[in-house]
């Protein structure tokens, strides 16, 4: 879609194709078809931008629950963060007056910003401002919109700012902090005027790339999946590392220098912590709230005598453990009736996939296995399903 296919969806016409494209419930797979129906009624490229913006639409409810009334490029729909996460992120910038949204793109994060306080967003690329101003129209919250090139227009001097790179190019992902577009070092001189500043990362970022910044990293998770980091600057600064889960907000912040845990054998639960956790290296600070062990030094599971609901973590009854031994897991799951397997795995080469297979089983019995290591040897951990 180009800005002249955008701008004809807001006349009758496209309105017309864009309701049109609708009712087909359009998938990408079946984008010619789609394509050749709707443009034997309306111009190619309105019915171009019709079927793209109804696509993306449909493969935004995920994301936005405003999504069918937005706009969307599919790279900046990749790229977007969604409603939960962007709502979450701006409740930091409840003490500030004014905010500015840095390469704001179709705008998803400078309307969260915008219910907090007047926003800004800056972007180069003209198409994806077009958006933004048609999606803030469309959900009526107050923001204004400035296309600029970041890497060239000094910043005017701003209460608070939240910046996202681009972190994508030809679809592909770009994982140097120094490749982003612009590069994270661009922010070094910004915060000479912006004394308060997010920046949007990569969830797996290489935490040696951003070591020298005096900085708060939070990493965020979305229903158990690891969706995004942010880096918090200067007043938004409120830890060195924080783990996030999301819905619900449940945070949990590094408290100095981490605990160690002792090591034991696997005992009567086996805690599987959120990878928010574990992307902000807080593992032994949360076995350390339920006096908790762990198997191995470098394995990220916990072991406890007692259950303890936390929503950092996944929880399982342990029923057994044995060294590895695929003749001898074999056996024990034969003689139990257990036909029916969920594979885990860390710190184990083995494919669960092709475990299973291996193992030919049959039975009406469900267990989990997981497969790990203690002491730096393989073990298996039978566990019960969860509740």
């Amino acid at each position: 879609m180009d800005l002249e296919g955008f701008r004809s969806l807001f006349t009758p016409q496209g309105e017309a194709a864009l309701d049109a494209a609708a009712q087909l419930e359009p998938r990408e797979v079946d984008f010619l078809a789609h394509f050749q129906t709707l443009s034997k009624r309306y111009p190619p490229e309105t019915a171009r931008a019709a079927l793209e913006t109804a696509i993306l639409r449909r493969e935004a409810d995920v994301k936005f629950p405003q999504a069918n009334k937005m706009f969307f490029t599919r790279e900046a729909l990749e790229q977007a963060s969604s409603w939960d996460v962007s709502t979450y992120r701006a409740r930091r910038f409840n003490d500030f007056a004014r905010i500015l949204d840095l390469g704001c793109s179709i705008g998803g994060d400078t309307l969260a910003l915008a219910g907090i306080a007047p926003t800004a967003g800056i972007d180069i690329d003209p198409l994806r401002l077009a958006m933004a101003r048609a999606n803030a129209h469309a959900l009526d919250l107050p923001a204004d919109f400035v296309q600029a090139d970041l890497h060239q227009v000094p910043l005017a001097r701003a209460p608070a700012a939240f910046f996202d790179p681009a972190r994508r190019t030809d679809h592909r992902r770009i994982h140097r902090v120094e490749d982003y577009q612009p590069p994270l070092s661009i922010i070094r001189s910004w915060l000479t005027r912006i004394p308060a500043l997010g920046v949007k990362l990569s969830p797996g970022v290489d935490l040696d790339e951003i070591s020298g910044y005096n900085a708060e990293i939070e990493f965020i998770s979305w229903k158990g999946s690891l969706k995004e980091a942010v880096l918090w600057l200067g007043r938004l600064k409120g830890a060195d590392r924080r783990a996030t889960l999301l819905p619900g907000a449940h945070t949990l912040v590094a408290a100095g220098l981490s605990p160690t845990l002792p090591l034991s054998e696997p005992r009567a639960y086996l805690y599987e912590p959120d990878p928010a956790i574990l992307r902000a290296g807080l593992v032994t600070d949360l076995g350390a709230q339920f006096n908790a062990a762990q198997l191995d030094p470098e394995i990220a599971y916990l072991t406890a005598d007692e259950r303890v609901e936390t929503p950092f973590a996944r929880v399982w009854e342990v029923e057994d453990w044995m060294p590895f031994q695929l003749k001898r897991l074999r056996a024990y799951l034969r003689e139990r009736g257990v036909g029916r397997l969920t594979v885990k795995k860390r710190g184990s080469p083995l494919v669960p996939e092709e475990l299973i297979q291996s193992l030919r089983l049959k039975g009406e019995e469900e267990k989990v296995l997981f497969l790990t290591q203690m002491a730096g040897k393989p073990i298996v951990i039978v566990c019960k399903p969860e509740d």
